[in-house]
């Protein structure tokens, strides 16, 4: 049974989609089979991971509203381990589509359904909203993943998301779980930085992740090639904090092989 993981934030811009495609890749790339969604119609998740959002013929959009086999929507990737059910524009009409649907809150939870297990981990990428589609991927998760930059406005609009998430633990997903509050874009220079991240951990504590994502050239360079930064440069400071957060992650729910396992008693 794998694990699925929401990333979202109504907030735009706080590396929400980046940390979908590095998080799911270093899964990949440490050996976990893992499937990457693309729940928003920008589709940068998409893009990002090398294909073309106007060329794609079968969609979370068809899996969701024509109920078509998500078999034949998902994409094998060119990092190994990884795949991905991809978006396209047509997924911003979903949400009106899905108002008069019997169960609108579950599609996507029952579309997961049917693959759920093939995989040792699930990532979705939210939209940049509070909407259906996002309601959906809370309800399909068992557990969510906040990224939070370090800037001025960092904690703007938390309150409003886990408001949102209370509702949903409440309502429609009762066994969802905060996976944690990720800290992106920090600039080890800048004292704004250090106050956000003081600010984050004092007010939420536990919940923060210890692993903190840096600004960093290749990784913002990364999707320009269509390629997460681990294939990219893997030596990179973006690409190693984004395989420690995989770990924290593994770690955390006790999903450490039993090699792994192995290699940490001799240690």
């Amino acid at each position: 049974m794998s694990k699925i993981i929401a990333l979202a934030n109504q907030k735009g811009g706080v590396g929400k989609t980046t940390s979908s495609i590095n998080l799911a890749a270093s899964l990949a790339v440490l050996e976990y089979r893992t499937l990457l969604i693309d729940a928003d119609p920008q589709a940068n998740t998409t893009s990002g991971i090398g294909f073309d959002p106007r060329t794609i013929k079968a969609s979370i959009y068809e899996c969701i509203i024509n109920e078509i086999d998500p078999h034949d929507a998902i994409q094998k990737t060119n990092t190994p381990n990884l795949f991905l059910l991809p978006a396209h524009i047509d997924l911003v009409g979903a949400e009106i589509e899905m108002i008069n649907l019997v169960d609108r809150e579950y599609k996507m939870r029952a579309v997961l359904e049917k693959v759920r297990d093939e995989y040792d981990f699930i990532i979705i990428d939210c939209s940049p909203s509070l909407g259906l589609i996002t309601i959906n991927a809370l309800s399909a998760a068992d557990s969510v993943i906040i990224p939070v930059q370090c800037e001025y406005f960092a904690l703007e609009g938390l309150g409003k998301l886990l408001n949102t998430i209370k509702i949903v633990q409440n309502r429609l997903n009762t066994a969802l779980e905060i996976e944690g509050i990720l800290l992106t874009m920090y600039d080890v220079r800048l004292r704004l930085s250090n106050q956000v991240v003081e600010e984050v951990k004092t007010h939420f504590q536990d919940l923060v992740f210890k692993t903190i994502i840096q600004r960093n050239t290749r990784l913002s360079e990364a999707p320009s090639y269509g390629v997460s930064v681990i294939m990219h440069d893997a030596n990179c400071k973006g690409a190693i904090n984004y395989l420690n957060l995989a770990r924290e992650i593994i770690q955390k729910n006790g999903m450490v092989s039993e090699e792994d396992a192995v290699k940490e008693a001799i240690v």
